[in-house]
């Protein structure tokens, strides 16, 4: 269960050397986060990116390698980066600011000569979140293909929309991208594994957007291995729902991550003193994952269970929900409900909750008060579904604003 923050004096600020102007004095479970709790993270469903740094992180962060990582001196990065590449089943790995530098510099890494393009599910991250960046940077055409069951891409989908051809008027596919998982729904390692083999027989290189491929993991739908080896490459996030500040990780062959180090550096992302960075991740794959490829031990099961019981409470107060939930995201039908994204974020932030429409992104620090919270703003919609009798300040959503986050 979440706990309430101890309130921080002006001593306490100086000695995290922060700033002593308390003014204005912050609701309580928007308090300062000083490392002894989640803070506000405890009560907002936007996104796992806003999970907060644990002690023990900060614990190996204090006791880290100050080595340079540019020049692969840096011990505790090199150890992150051989444990990842071990459980993953890839010769080598090399770490990365985000989530989006891991899949910029991979699709940079695989396309070595145009014309290419890239295959990916039509709302996948490298598509819709990552500002272009497979245009800007390598180039490239990329192909937003909508799955067929309306879940996740299967072997059929990619055979109707790749292109293998010599023709001087096409545009071959290089790259298929998988996400797994994308909106917080599995893709069967049944599929990937069909997919696998089709790449493979074309000479077509498989990239997996793994950012939450450990949700996948604790969910039972394979070991990290099982979808990781299946792959010419991946990324992992540590910043989501494992909770590091910072960082993702990219993994492949040993030449593919010798091209991906000068990828890397090119664009900015060469780092020196690593290790502050990769302490507090490999904590978080050692403590919010588990040890081991399935998760053995880790805080990450919670949330599933979390997500299961909020689904369960909105639909045993009469709600629907838009899909299955199968991990650690609950897609709430607001629509059917009768309200608009904008009426239940404002009923949310009266509860003192952060809310991004009807997508709930449960992580591991959502204790039992932001759920009876969560719970206490499910039943003022409900309650009054058909009525119209909900007023709150309507924000109007802009033309082409998406309703959901990353």
């Amino acid at each position: 269960m979440a706990t309430k923050e101890k309130e921080l004096g002006t001593d306490d600020l100086k000695g995290l050397g922060g700033t002593t102007d308390l003014s204005p004095t912050p609701e309580p479970h928007h308090e300062i986060n000083a490392w002894s709790g989640p803070g506000q993270a405890a009560f907002d469903f936007r996104s796992d990116v806003m999970t907060t740094p644990t002690k023990s992180m900060l614990t190996a962060i204090q006791n880290t390698t100050l080595f340079d990582d540019v020049f692969a001196e840096d011990p505790t990065t090199n150890s992150l980066e051989s444990y990842l590449a071990e459980i993953t089943e890839h010769e080598a790995a090399i770490f990365v600011l985000s989530g989006t530098m891991g899949n910029q510099i991979a699709l940079r890494s695989h396309l070595v000569q145009p014309p290419y393009s890239v295959l990916c599910d039509h709302r996948a991250h490298i598509l819709e979140w990552e500002a272009g960046g497979t245009a800007s940077l390598c180039g490239a055409l990329v192909k937003g293909v909508v799955p067929s069951n309306g879940v996740y891409l299967t072997l059929k989908d990619i055979e109707k929309s790749v292109t293998i051809s010599d023709d001087i008027h096409s545009c071959p596919t290089r790259v298929i991208s998988l996400e797994n998982t994308l909106g917080g729904t599995i893709m069967p390692l049944e599929e990937v594994r069909a997919i696998s083999g089709f790449a493979r027989k074309h000479g077509i290189k498989l990239h997996m957007d793994g950012a939450r491929i450990w949700e996948a993991v604790v969910a039972g739908a394979g070991s990290l291995t099982d979808f990781t080896k299946e792959c010419d490459s991946v990324s992992l996030c540590f910043s989501k729902g494992l909770g590091a500040p910072v960082g993702s990780m990219l993994v492949g062959k040993k030449d593919f991550i010798k091209h991906a180090r000068w990828v890397r550096k090119s664009i900015g992302g060469g780092l020196r003193q690593a290790g502050v960075l990769t302490a507090a991740a490999r904590v978080a794959v050692d403590e919010t994952f588990g040890k081991g490829p399935n998760g053995e031990g880790g805080l990450l099961r919670e949330s599933h269970k979390t997500a299961k019981r909020i689904a369960t409470l909105w639909e045993g107060l009469g709600g629907k929900l838009q899909q299955p939930t199968e991990t650690n995201m609950v897609w709430l039908d607001l629509a059917d409900a009768g309200v608009s994204a904008e009426e239940f974020q404002e009923l949310g932030k009266e509860k003192g909750l952060k809310l991004y429409g009807g997508r709930l992104v449960v992580h591991y620090q959502i204790g039992n008060e932001a759920v009876d919270k969560l719970e206490e703003t499910m039943k003022v919609v409900l309650e009054n579904k058909g009525k119209g009798t909900i007023e709150v300040a309507n924000k109007k959503r802009k033309i082409g604003e998406k309703d959901y986050g990353t």
